[in-house]
């Protein structure tokens, strides 16, 4: 049956295809993780509109066009149906009725209005039940509803204009449409939940727009998709009303409207070419989060990074008593080591002191709590059976398996969570030694390569040639071979010898597609090419596994994933869903979509900027007064040029054809090129 999503930060709307929207399946106008609208159909003359077709220019509004059913003797209709439907401040629709018959049209003009103040949860597993406290007002152009329970209320007020008739559950209309013209009417849905935007959400997407690089490419396919991912990041960014300025940017629509520590570093992390603030953003919000105190129901600890936020009435038993959740043990690490890159991009000293001491907590969180024996690795296990099992980013309950396909015991220690935890010391130290603080400096670089050096012994599985994904409870090593690899080579905690072996495996038949990097290989006792993280393939994954192959100088193996990624992104239309099925492309030749993969997503929308971040080998380090660019583009793609990238206030112009060059670099900074840097 299809539906249609629109979005506008933390407000969303799901309708069916033709824009009803129907209580028993997951629609619905949702405001602050509550469903404040789970009703809307439109009938004309007691009957319902055939629809026509559905198109969205923007991610905040669509257009459904329709036909009502034709008269009685008549074998076609003559009454077309344009709803154009829009979320700012709430959600407005624009009803339009066009008589295409010579003579006058009487019709009965019907909407049905549901509204269920049900929570995002029970909507998304199909679990509602009818609300007690609901009340529902009609006045003379306004149907009110409001739901009350112990000490929260909420409100939802519909209006209509041109003389509606209000009951009950209904706002209805006596048309007449002339004759080659036209009727309308507009409805308007407000809440009180303090949903109104500061903004319009046409125009900070607009003030987004504007903002970020503008790229021309020979490569269409390309175009679209950096052009479809820079709206997208845009449209799921949400804004805290304490602090309007900062950018921050939501997991993925429809059912991750939510600030989400891994999802959101990660996210912003790989949109650093676009705008360097959204990285900023997250930082400074996630530290206003940060864990003070041990609460074993939310998992909050000091120094910890959260998780998720939810608002819906259901997140205190979701999430253990609290709206924060803190299960996850890679968002620490991930908070210190994007700091520490977010440096090397120029970075305001200013902004940049105000988080170490978030920073130092995050740290500290690595060595009081994260490391739970003292054998320098981070371990999880959920404090209660309320947290999730899997605490990575595969954090499904059969996420971490051996080759075997058997579960694995907690604790464990995950592979790409020491790789963060290298990276976070890494980025510690190279903060330090800018600030002149050497012995801040030389205690990271040492717990970095300690860390190092137990992780290339205890997790390297010489035999298969590749790293365990984790350590289990006992310490064995879980030996599965998983794309979680490539992200050790993206942090640089694989030592040199080893490199070439993992690039082989990360590449080779069992784990690469033709489309992307497979979760898990298909000689694991768990594959499934069809199951969430045991064989699908995740593009921000494998974005990060080019990111790691090229680092390591692996140049066509990164250009192999880069170019599979992106023509996957051509048969999705420029947009890359969260992740699609892990098939061959030699079984079927478009990607195979996951039945109940988000889109748009937040980190499968950045994944094709790091992709083309990765393909142009642009690094800046402002500490070191470097901008390194060695474009290895493959030919498709050339010419390029990239207009306008921020970096530490300036704009920057990229082109890449016959000659390579980068403009608007200051006087202090130097442009270096082909050395690889570590």
């Amino acid at each position: 049956m299809g539906t249609t999503t629109l979005v506008d930060g933390s407000t969303f709307c799901q309708s069916a295809m033709d824009g009803d929207i129907h209580p028993d399946r997951p629609h619905g106008l949702f405001v602050c993780d509550t469903r404040v609208l789970s009703g809307w159909r439109l009938t004309l003359d007691g009957q319902a509109v055939e629809s026509l077709g559905t198109s969205s220019q923007q991610p905040f509004s669509a257009e459904f066009v329709g036909r009502a059913a034709p008269r009685g003797g008549l074998a076609d209709s003559t009454l077309l149906v344009v709803r154009e439907r829009s979320l700012e401040g709430g959600m407005r629709e624009d009803l339009v009725l066009h008589n295409l018959s010579g003579e006058p049209a009487g019709v009965a003009v019907c909407l049905t209005v549901e509204a269920d103040f049900a929570d995002l949860f029970e909507v998304k597993e199909g679990r509602v039940q009818a609300q007690p406290g609901v009340e529902v007002e009609a006045g003379a152009d306004t149907l009110t509803y409001t739901w009350s329970a112990d000490d929260h209320t909420m409100r939802m007020a519909l209006s209509a204009t041109g003389g509606p008739q209000i009951a009950a559950g209904q706002i209805s209309f006596r048309a007449v449409v002339p004759a080659r013209g036209r009727w309308s009417t507009r409805f308007t849905v407000r809440t009180s939940s303090g949903a109104d935007a500061v903004a319009s959400p046409a125009s900070r997407l607009y003030a987004w727009q504007i903002a970020i690089p503008r790229i021309a490419t020979s490569d269409p396919a390309l175009a679209t998709t950096l052009r479809t991912s820079a709206v997208d990041l845009g449209a799921l960014q949400i804004h805290d009303p304490d602090h309007p300025g900062r950018l921050v940017v939501a997991a993925g629509a429809p059912w991750f409207m939510a600030l989400f520590g891994r999802d959101s570093l990660l996210t912003s992390w790989m949109a650093l070419p676009l705008d360097q603030r959204l990285a900023l953003g997250t930082l400074q919000t996630l530290a206003d989060h940060q864990g003070t105190k041990v609460d074993p129901l939310t998992e909050e600890e000091p120094g910890r990074i959260l998780h998720e936020v939810r608002l819906g009435r259901e997140a205190a038993l979701t999430l253990g008593g609290g709206n924060a959740y803190y299960g996850t043990a890679d968002a620490t690490p991930l908070f210190v080591a994007l700091l520490g890159e977010l440096h090397r991009w120029g970075l305001p000293e200013a902004d940049l002191t105000a988080l170490l001491p978030a920073a130092d907590r995050a740290l500290a969180w690595v060595e009081e709590y994260g490391d739970r024996d003292g054998d320098l690795f981070v371990e999880y296990q959920r404090a209660t059976d309320r947290g999730l099992r899997n605490q990575g980013w595969k954090d499904s309950f059969d996420g971490v398996n051996d080759a075997a396909g058997r579960l694995s015991v907690a604790p464990i220690a995950l592979a790409e969570v020491q790789a963060y935890v290298f990276a976070a010391y890494t980025a510690r130290a190279r903060i330090a030694a800018a600030f002149g603080d050497s012995a801040t400096a030389a205690t990271c670089e040492a717990k970095a390569a300690r860390l190092k050096e137990a992780f290339n012994d205890r997790f390297w599985l010489p035999e298969q040639g590749w790293f365990a994904i984790g350590l289990d409870a006992d310490k064995r090593p879980i030996d599965a071979l998983t794309s979680n690899l490539g992200h050790c080579l993206w942090c640089g905690i694989v030592e040199d010898d080893k490199a070439a072996s993992v690039a082989g495996h990360l590449t080779g038949p069992s784990m690469w597609t033709g489309f992307g990097v497979r979760t898990l290989a298909t000689t694991m006792g768990a594959y499934n090419p069809m199951s969430y993280h045991n064989g699908s393939v995740w593009p921000h994954d494998s974005a990060i596994a080019a990111a790691g192959l090229m680092r390591y100088g692996f140049v066509e193996e990164a250009q192999k994933v880069a170019k599979g990624i992106l023509d996957a992104a051509r048969h999705f239309g420029g947009r890359l869903p969260e992740l699609f099925c892990g098939f061959d492309r030699s079984e079927f030749p478009s990607p195979i979509p996951y039945p109940t993969s988000c889109s748009p997503q937040a980190w499968a929308a950045a994944a094709p900027i790091l992709l083309a971040q990765t393909l142009l080998r642009f690094q800046p380090d402002l500490p070191d007064g470097t901008v390194r660019f060695a474009p290895v583009l493959p030919e498709r793609m050339i010419p390029l040029r990239i207009e306008s990238l921020p970096l530490a206030g300036f704009r920057l112009t990229l082109e890449v054809g016959d000659e390579s060059s980068v403009d608007g670099l200051p006087d202090n900074l130097t442009l270096t090129g082909a050395e690889t840097a570590r």
